[in-house]
């Protein structure tokens, strides 16, 4: 029973840590470069 306690506690304390987000505007694609590593990737899937 205490284990299944620590397991659920664990899920939400992982679930509630925010999200890394990071700054620069999306193209018409959803696509954008970042501007630190020089990559180019996309949020949202292409239609």
């Amino acid at each position: 029973m205490r284990l299944i306690a620590l397991f659920v506690a664990a899920i939400f304390i992982v679930d509630s840590l925010p999200a890394q987000a990071h700054p620069g505007g999306l193209d018409r694609d959803g696509c954008h470069h970042n501007r630190k590593t020089g990559e180019y990737h996309c949020h949202r899937s292409k239609r």
